[in-house]
Order: structure tokens, then C-alpha cells, then sequence
């Protein structure tokens, strides 16, 4: 129902009285006070102002039915009659009013379909209704102004369109929203049967005999069927929602324990937070700590500058004074020269007389030693011959003493010998044995040492062909100052240049793009050994578009890299545009992929590294835990294949490989930083190759020792076996030797004799030779006293020239130790400077890094903090903190997962609690609401039936006729019975029984009854007497004249064929006549079709 009802029912008159009290079901009975209230409360009675909003002002039809145009009609504002023959067009107004206020065409019982309106012939209808739009009560006034003109476009095809204008003809709107918000606003419903009541439903509702179906028009009309309908479905709605809230306290409870197990986590890592701000804190304190040590670094240095600059000028005047020592020096010792030299010359002329003196003297000494060495061997010989004398005649009397017989001692004797010969021969072995036991460990420690020999000259070799190799990455670095491209080979620049002009001559369908590293610049120089970890070999490739061109680059390469170095050649289509990977690259929030990482001059290049290494797929993350964490702790990024560290490790879901790289090659910037590097490389390398060479030197002297120590023993073990074998045989003898062993004596002296006669020989040649040697002796010693002679003369003058050498000597120490001091002065001038310039170049430097220091410290707090304590100190207690945090996040897990746990478990929690308390609290009120309404729905139900009775039995009385409604809530039906006259002469009859003009009259009555509760700006009422007498039609007409008059701020339209011509004369009342159909016009046809209905 609309608001203008809620208000008549909420306030049904102006004289309050006390509302009556109702329970269980309504009833239609009422008392005469509330019968006479009623009536008071009656519209009959209570004349109103001229209606402003919703009424009808005009309507028009064009190609509508079978009426090519009919209209405009002006509406008066409360009394209108369309009167007009069958056929005029008069139902055709009424069907219009509801088609073109958005009614459905089966509302209309003129078809099912709204292409039926069509004329037969044309492609469209169209409609044109205009509504009054006044008062307080007016829809957007400010937009249409007074009047809204509905237009209306009908198709062929059963479709429409809306067109609302305003009064002046601007369109505002085409939707059909905007048209169903009027009529809401305006409280029309075109559907209403008591709004509009079409001649068809009137004769289905009098003669239908289904007392269910009266009841159903009754709350149709009256709209309780709608509110009935909306509180089943609340209702409904409820249960539901009670269903809800059951299984959200379930789900509450489970939600409960897990904030409440998420929150006891989260207070266990509250400390961690107190830790975490005393490091931020020391993060602050340590970056301003640095700077203020390298302020007092600085302090030292600038003082230092001063001192030295001021030692300048002590310095020259040291040279000064130095240099003329020197000049003194070297005069004086010229002068001492030339003096010496004049002595020399008079020494040397004596020279060769004391060189032929001396050779005199060596000959004669020859001689005579030649000499006596003969008689010192015939002197030898003859004492040998006479020991030899001595042992024959010892050896043969001994064998004359043991001829005749062998005593008893001397075998005891022999045997005693054996015994202590074995017991040396066992001390031997023993010997041998301890011999061979240090043999094998010398042996052992040689073969270890040369083990270690081998290993070290590999590591020699390894080390001096890393140092080769560094030295000439040192050179292609200080080449690349000048030449960035020799970074990538000394031959690159001439290989390109040799690549140009092979292009310029035709050799290559496109110019080959490379080497690719040269197109790459890198935005954070930190990830510059990450990319060429990613990158590897493809930093040096080259790029051509086609095979063709491949072979000719092959070939050009073959002239400047030796075999085994050449780069790799991809052949890559050229293209103008970089590949649109966004749909399969990765995207992390705060982490680059290597395609976003660099900037490449060239989009060959970029797609090139795109096609061979998905660059587009590989994150760069700088610190190596973080990797771990992104790539294995959790899922990776979507369309993430790996990732590297700044360090170049390679990081996979599952796997983690350390870079063998420990410094970018190609792709840094800094070729100062890197040539500093890399000559620290180079001393590194030396001084590891100075130490494995020491090594090796204390090695191999370890290998000559042990070698020596087993010579040695070899050379003992040797002799060993030989007196082993001695003894031995010593012993074999003693135990063979036989007790009557014949011995031939005349043998031995025979060897006797022979022996003196040599002995008297070699006492003649000693003669001889004694006498060779006094000859010799007295020439050499003439020979010696001429040459001490002619050596005394050389003395002599030796004597004068010692002194002048000493002067010379002394003076020539002068003049180096004058040098020595000027070159030392000179020494230290230089270093002097050089250490000033240094001192100056660690001053700048050191203020540069001071200033980067302070911006870096800048940026992390801002504002300067005087620290005393030590960066060492601080970083210890950092490291300190760092190592119980981490602990702690080990023991509880991911500090920032707890907390997002907590959080998000909390926000469950209380959104679940929110909404369940919610629900309860709805379900509270609704069920109060609704207690209530349905309460105030049954008072409702029960007052517009007795005022629909009332108004009935009012109305009938008025013709003198009797009868009654009488309503079924319960069972929900509604009977009508109508007696013509008096009630108390007749019996009450079906509205059936009755006669045309009676049943029409009723039908008035009831339909007036209806209009008496309900709201609605205008009332359409089809052919309302066409089945009344003169009498009936009369009173009727009476009572709609009347009901008019009453209600003057409604409007009603009543079609009849009659002439109206008996009305009286009135401003409220306008009769609108229709023009009688033209000849051969036919009748529209009404056929069932199976069309659809149109959309809502």
C-alpha cells in the first residue's frame, strides 16, 4: 500500500479515540459506535481539495488497436465520462492507460502479446500520456516541472521503449526504472483492478462462483495480498537466518580457540619487538659512530700535512749543504789521484822483473818438490819391503815352531775365537736389521715428501697460471680505461671493426649484434656479479638474424679467436620491439627480475637473453637468507624458475649452488675499483706463489737429508755384509783348520830372499835421487833471494805510496759517504713529497668517504647523534642482538607470519562475533517488528473489511436495496448477497440471481466500497451501466456524482455508451464524446498466440 493509506489507516479520523485491543482471528462484527465512526470517517462526507500530483491530464494514440490516431484527450481533474458508441475507441483509452504506464498487455484481457496493439499494417504504436506533477507532492519537480509526459514506442516484434519528458518536451530519461519510481511516488498501479476495472474483470468477478477467488480480488485490491506475501517471506528469511547464527556459533567457538592459540603466540614474540627497536637504535648510533671515527681518522692526517709541509724548507737547505760537501769532497780526492798515480808509475816499471823472479822460483820449487816426492816413494817402498821381511821370517819360524805339534790351548784358543766371532756376527745381523728398519723409514719420508713436492709444483703451476691469467685481465682492465669493448678480449675492437666493414660490403643481410654484455647496463651496481652469474657465456655472445649470416661471422671469428674461445652465436630473428612478457614474468613487490634490472640499449638483445635464459622468469634478491626464505620457505612467485644473490649464488625451490665467481668480469662500472681489485689479487697470488715456492725449496733439502741419511746407510749396510761374510769365512776357517797341516817352508823363504834383493835396490835409488835433490835445493834458494831482492825494491815503494793510498782512500770515502748523504737528503725530499701527496690524496679521499658516511647516516636517522662508544662495540652488541632475535624466531618461527596468524585470526574472530551478535540482535528486532506488524496487519485486515461492509451496506440502502459481505479470514473467502428492496421482505440472494441492471448496480456498489479504502490519484471505470435500467442507472450515477464531490483530489474516469447528456451542469465534470467508427472498419481479432510476454 502506499503512504496515503498507512496515513488513513494509522489516523482514520480526526477525533482520536482509544484503539481497541485484538486477539486471535478478525472478526466482522463491530459495535454502533464504531459503525457511526466509520461512517464519519467516510470520504463520502469530506470534501477535499483539486488533486495536484498523479492525476491524468492527456492521452494519446497513434496506429494503437485499429486506430490510426486517436486523441489527445484533456482529462478534468476529478469527473471524466468517455462516452461513444461500440467500436468509437473508448475500451481502446482504457487499454492504453495501462499499456502505457508500464502494464503488462495479459492485465488488459486484450492479448498476450504487446504486438496485438499494433495496427494491422503498420510497423509501431505509439501512446503519449501526460501526468500532473504539483504540490508538495511532486516527483523532481525542478527536472520535469508540472507535468511528466510518458511516451511510449510499441514494435512489431512485441518490444517497447520509454521516452519521460518534461513539461517543455526535454528528454530525461529512457529507462523504465525512472517510470516505475514515478509511479511508486505517485502510488499508481495500473494493475490494481480498483484503479482500473476493465469490463471483462467486472463480469468475472460477478459471475464467478468461487468465494476464494472474491477474497483473492479483495486483497488484491486492497493490497494485504502483497503485505501478506512480504511477511510469509520475512518469515521465511528468519528461519534461515536462525539456521545461520546456529552454525555461526559453531564456527565461533573453533574461530575462538584459534585467535586464543594465535594471541598466547604473539605476547610469547612481544620482547622480540623491544630487541628489534634497540637495534634499530644501535643501527642509528653505529652509522653516526662511523662517522665520528672517521673525523678523528681525518684529525691525524691534517696534522700530519701540516708537520710535513713545514719539514719542506728544512729539507733544501739540507740539500744545499749536502751538495757542497760533495763538490769539496770530489777536489780533494782528485788532488790525492794524481799524486798516486806518479807513485804507481815508478812501481810499475819494476813489475816485470819481479814476474820473472817469481816465475824462477815456482820452476825451481817444482823441481825440487817433483824431486823429493821420488825419494819420499823409494822411502816408502823400502819401509813396506822391510815389514814384508819381518812377517816372512815371523810366518816362517812360527810354521818351524808348529811343525812337530798343536798344544791343547790353542785349540781352547780357537774355539773361543769362533764363539766371540759368532757373537759378533749376531751383533751385525742386529745391526743390519736396525739398519734396514731406518732404511725404510728414510724411504717412507722421501716418498711422502715427493708427494708433497708433486702437489706443491701443481699448486705452483696452478697459481702462476692464475697469475698469468690475472696479469692480463690487468692489462685488458687498464685497456678498457680507454676502450670499454677490450674488456670483453684485447681483439673485440678490431673484430668489430672487421664486422662493420664486412657489412658495409654486403657479407651480412644484417649487421650481428654484440658482444650482448656491451648493450647491458645494470641500475643497482650491487647485483652486477648476479647477473653475470645468471648470464655466464651469453655476456660475450653475438646475435644474427639468420644462418646465413651466422656462417659468415663464423668465419670472420676464425681470423681472431684462437680455436676453443670462441663466443656462442644465437641466431634470433630481429625484431623492433621488446617481447610483451607481463603475462609470464615475475612480479615480486620487492625484489627485481633481471629483465626489469637492466637497461639494454637494444631490443634484439632483450629478446635475445629473453629466449635463451627466460631472464624475465629469474629474480634478483641481494642477500642470500632472503633468497632461501622467497624461494624455499615458502611457495615461490608465480612464473619464478630461480634466483640469484648479489654473491651469485644460484638459488632454486629445492636446491642452492654457491657462484664460482667472486668478482663481475664484464658488466661493472667502477674499472678503477675493479684494477685495484685485481692488483690486490695480484699480490695475493705472488705472495701465495713466494710461499709454496719456500715450501718446496724446505722440501726438497728435506729429500737431499734423507736421501744423504740412506746413502749413508746404504754405504753401512754394505759394510755390515762384508764383515758379516768376513766372519764368516773367519769362522769356516778356524772351524776347518786341521791340527797336522803340512805347511811348504822352503816356499816362504825363497820369497824372503827375493824380497832383500828388492830392499837393496831401492836403497841405491835413494842414493840416486838424495843427491838430485841438494842440486835442486841450492838453485831454488838463488832463485828465492833474487826475488825477496826485487820483492824488498817493490816494497819500498809500496811503503811511500801506502800512506797516499790511505789519503786516497779516505778521501774516496768522503766523497761517497758526501754522495750517499745528498742522495739520502734527495731520498728523503722525495718521499718527503710523496707522502705529503699521498697524506693530501688519503685527506680527499677520506673527506669524500666522510661525506658519503654522513649522507648514508643521513639517510638512515636523520638527525646527528653524538656516540661515545666504538663501532666495534657496537657492532659486537648488534651481532649480539641479531643472534637472540634470531634464536627467538627460530624457537617461535616467522615473527611476521605470527603476527599476520594473529591478526588475521583476530579479525576472524571478531567479524564472526560481529556478525553473529548482529544476526542475534536482527532476529531480536525483527521478531519484535514483526509481532507487531502482523498485529497491526489483522487490525488492518479487520478495518477495511468492516468499512468495506459499511460502505456496501450504505450504498444499497441507497437504492433501497439489502444485503451484506460477509468475510472468512480463516478459510479466506468473501460472499456478497443482494436483495432488491426492503431486507425484511425478502431474502437475501447471490448477486447471480440478479437481473443485468441490478448485478451492475451491485457491482457500483462494491467497486465504490473498494475506491472508500483504497488510495490511488485515479480511478477507470469501464462501461460501469451498461446493464442497468433507467432507475439503477440514475441512483448510480447519484452516487458517483456524489462520491466525486467528495473526493475532489482524485480523479475518475468512467467509460460508458450512454450520452451523459442528463448530468448536470458542473466545473468538476467534463464528458469527452468519441466519434462514431468509420464505415468498414473491422474488429480487431483476438486470437490465442503463443508469444511471450514482454519484459518487465
Amino acid at each position: 500500500m502506499g503512504k496515503r493509506k498507512e496515513e488513513s489507516v494509522s489516523q482514520p479520523g480526526s477525533h482520536k479515540r482509544r484503539r481497541q485491543e485484538y486477539t486471535g482471528e478478525p472478526s466482522d462484527e463491530c459495535s454502533e459506535e464504531e459503525k457511526s465512526q466509520l461512517l464519519a470517517d467516510s470520504n463520502f462526507s469530506s470534501p477535499s481539495t483539486v488533486g495536484e500530483v498523479g492525476i491524468i491530464e492527456s492521452i494519446q494514440l497513434k496506429n494503437f488497436m485499429c486506430h490510426s490516431m486517436l486523441g489527445p484527450f484533456q482529462f478534468g481533474s476529478n469527473l471524466n465520462f468517455v462516452a461513444g458508441n461500440n467500436g468509437s475507441g473508448k475500451s481502446s483509452v482504457l487499454t492504453a492507460l495501462i499499456v502505457g504506464l508500464g502494464g503488462k498487455a495479459t492485465t488488459t484481457n486484450r492479448g498476450s502479446s504487446l504486438k496485438v496493439f499494433v495496427k494491422d499494417g503498420e510497423s509501431s504504436a505509439d501512446i503519449s500520456i501526460t501526468l500532473q506533477n504539483q504540490g508538495r507532492d511532486a516527483f523532481k519537480p525542478e527536472v520535469y516541472g508540472d507535468s511528466i509526459i510518458v511516451n511510449q514506442h510499441i514494435n512489431l516484434d512485441g518490444s517497447r521503449n520509454y521516452r519521460l519528458k518534461s513539461k517543455s518536451g526535454t528528454l530525461i530519461s529512457s529507462k523504465k526504472e525512472e517510470l516505475v519510481a514515478i509511479l511508486d511516488h505517485f502510488n499508481i498501479q495500473v494493475d490494481n483492478p480498483v484503479s482500473v476495472l476493465t469490463q471483462e474483470m467486472s463480469k468475472h468477478f460477478l459471475q464467478s462462483k468461487n468465494e476464494g477467488d472474491k477474497y483473492k480480488f479483495f486483497m488484491k485490491a486492497t493490497q494485504l495480498e502483497q503485505m501478506k506475501d512480504d511477511y510469509s517471506y520475512i518469515m521465511k528469511t528468519k528461519e534461515n537466518t536462525c539456521i545461520h547464527i546456529e552454525q555461526g556459533v559453531e564456527r565461533l567457538r573453533e574461530l575462538k580457540l584459534h585467535y586464543c592459540e594465535k594471541k598466547e603466540r604473539y605476547k610469547s614474540i612481544g620482547f622480540v619487538n623491544e630487541m628489534r627497536n634497540h637495534l634499530e637504535d644501535l643501527k642509528h648510533k653505529m652509522a653516526w659512530a662511523v662517522v665520528s671515527e672517521m673525523e678523528r681518522e681525518i684529525q691525524p692526517i691534517k696534522e700530519c700535512i701540516r708537520a710535513e709541509e713545514e719539514r719542506t724548507e728544512k729539507f733544501l737547505q739540507k740539500l744545499e749543504e749536502c751538495q757542497v760537501k760533495v763538490n769539496e769532497a770530489e777536489d780533494k780526492y782528485k788532488a790525492i789521484q794524481d799524486k798516486l798515480v806518479k807513485i804507481s808509475e815508478e812501481a810499475q816499471a819494476l813489475h816485470p822483473q819481479c814476474i820473472s823472479s817469481k816465475a824462477d822460483v815456482q820452476a825451481g820449487r817444482k823441481a825440487f818438490n817433483e824431486a823429493e816426492a821420488l825419494y819420499n816413494r823409494f822411502r816408502t817402498e823400502l819401509k813396506r819391503l822391510g815389514k814384508d821381511d819381518e812377517q816372512l821370517r815371523k810366518r816362517i819360524q812360527e810354521l818351524k815352531n808348529s811343525a812337530n805339534q798343536v798344544s791343547e790351548p790353542e785349540k781352547l784358543e780357537r774355539q773361543r775365537k769362533i764363539a766371540q766371532l759368532k757373537e759378533h756376527l749376531k751383533a751385525f745381523h742386529d745391526q743390519e736389521i736396525m739398519i734396514a728398519q731406518q732404511m725404510d723409514q728414510f724411504q717412507q719420508a722421501i716418498y711422502k715428501y715427493k708427494e708433497e713436492q708433486a702437489t706443491l709444483r701443481k699448486e705452483e703451476h696452478d697459481v702462476k697460471q692464475a697469475l698469468d691469467a690475472k696479469l692480463k685481465q690487468l692489462r685488458e682492465l687498464k685497456d678498457s680505461k680507454t676502450n670499454t669493448l677490450k674488456r670483453f678480449g684485447p681483439h673485440v675492437p678490431s673484430f668489430l671493426e672487421a664486422v662493420e666493414a664486412a657489412y658495409r660490403q654486403g657479407h651480412f643481410k644484417y649487421k650481428p649484434v654484440g658482444p650482448l654484455g656491451a648493450f647491458i647496463h645494470l641500475k643497482d651496481a650491487e647485483l652486477t656479479l648476479a647477473v653475470e652469474s645468471c648470464l655466464k657465456g651469453l655476456v660475450q655472445a653475438f646475435c644474427c638474424d639468420n644462418h646465413n649470416d651466422e656462417r659468415n661471422l663464423q668465419i670472420l671469428m676464425s681470423k681472431y679467436y684462437p680455436p676453443g674461445f670462441r663466443p656462442q652465436i644465437i641466431v634470433n630473428k630481429f625484431q623492433d620491439k621488446v617481447y610483451d612478457v607481463r603475462h609470464r614474468g615475475v612480479h615480486h613487490p620487492e625484489f627485481p627480475s633481471v629483465l626489469t634490472a637492466l637497461e639494454i640499449d637494444d631490443a634484439v638483445v632483450a629478446n635475445c637473453l629473453i629466449d635463451m635464459r627466460s631472464i624475465e622468469m629469474v629474480l634478483l634478491i641481494k642477500s642470500s637468507c632472503k633468497a632461501r626464505e622467497v624461494m624455499q620457505s615458502n611457495r615461490p612467485p608465480k612464473n619464478c624458475r630461480e634466483a640469484f644473490t648479489a654473491e651469485g649464488d644460484q638459488v632454486f625451490e629445492r636446491r642452492y649452488y654457491s657462484s664460482d665467481y667472486l668478482r663481475p668480469k664484464y658488466l661493472s662500472k667502477d674499472v678503477e675499483a675493479e684494477i685495484s681489485h685485481l692488483e690486490k689479487e695480484l699480490e695475493n697470488k705472488k705472495a701465495q706463489l713466494t710461499t709454496s715456492q719456500q715450501r718446496l725449496h724446505s722440501i726438497e733439502k728435506e729429500i737431499r737429508q734423507n736421501e744423504d741419511h740412506l746413502h749413508h746407510h746404504r754405504r753401512h749396510q754394505k759394510e755390515l755384509q762384508i764383515k758379516i761374510r768376513t766372519t764368516n769365512a773367519e769362522i769356516s776357517d778356524l772351524e776347518n783348520t786341521e791340527e797336522h797341516q803340512s805347511v811348504d817352508i822352503r816356499t816362504l823363504e825363497d820369497e824372503a830372499e827375493e824380497n832383500k834383493n828388492k830392499m837393496e835396490s831401492v836403497k841405491q835409488d835413494m842414493l840416486r835421487q838424495s843427491s838430485e835433490m841438494e842440486e835442486l835445493k841450492n838453485i831454488l834458494q838463488a832463485a828465492e833471494k833474487r826475488f825477496e831482492e826485487m820483492k824488498e825494491k817493490i816494497h819500498q815503494v809500496e811503503e811511500i805510496a801506502g800512506p797516499v793510498k790511505d789519503e786516497l782512500n779516505q778521501a774516496d770515502s768522503e766523497v761517497e759517504n758526501s754522495k750517499r748523504c745528498l742522495q739520502h737528503y734527495e731520498d728523503k725530499q722525495k718521499e718527503h713529497l710523496a707522502c705529503v701527496k699521498r697524506h693530501k690524496e688519503l685527506l680527499t679521499a677520506k673527506e669524500k668517504e666522510l661525506e658519503e658516511k654522513i649522507a648514508q647516516a643521513r639517510q638512515i636517522y636523520s638527525e646527528r647523534i653524538e656516540v661515545s662508544r666504538t663501532v666495534k662495540s657496537l657492532d659486537a652488541e648488534m651481532n649480539r642482538l641479531r643472534e637472540r632475535i634470531n634464536s627467538e624466531k627460530d624457537r617461535h618461527g616467522n615473527r611476521e607470519e605470527i603476527i599476520q596468524q594473529f591478526f588475521d585470526a583476530k579479525e576472524k574472530y571478531e567479524d564472526a562475533n560481529s556478525k553473529v551478535k548482529n544476526l542475534k540482535k536482527f532476529i531480536k528486532l525483527l521478531e519484535e517488528i514483526m509481532t507487531q506488524r502482523f498485529k497491526i496487519y489483522r487490525q488492518f485486515l479487520r478495518l477495511l473489511s468492516l468499512r468495506c461492509k459499511l460502505y456496501f451496506d450504505h450504498l444499497l440502502r441507497i437504492r433501497a436495496y439489502s444485503g451484506k459481505i460477509l468475510f472468512d479470514h480463516k478459510n479466506e473467502t468473501l460472499s456478497i448477497t443482494v436483495q432488491p428492496g426492503e431486507g425484511d421482505k425478502a431474502s437475501l440472494n447471490d448477486v447471480r440471481s440478479l437481473s443485468g441492471g441490478e448485478r451492475s448496480f451491485s457491482t457500483v456498489c462494491f467497486i465504490l466500497s473498494l475506491w472508500s479504502i483504497t488510495e490511488s490519484p485515479f480511478r477507470c471505470l469501464d462501461e460501469f451501466d451498461v446493464y442497468m435500467d433507467m432507475v439503477n442507472r440514475r441512483i448510480a450515477m447519484d452516487m458517483m456524482l456524489k462520491v466525486a464531490d467528495s473526493q475532489r483530489h482524485r480523479q475518475f474516469i468512467l467509460l460508458t455508451p450512454q450520452s451523459m447528456s442528463s448530468l448536470p451542469t458542473s466545473t468538476l465534470i467534463r464528458i469527452l464524446r468519441l466519434q462514431d467508427p468509420e464505415r468498414g472498419q473491422t474488429t480487431l481479432n483476438f486470437r490465442n498466440r503463443n508469444e511471450e510476454e514482454e519484459n518487465q
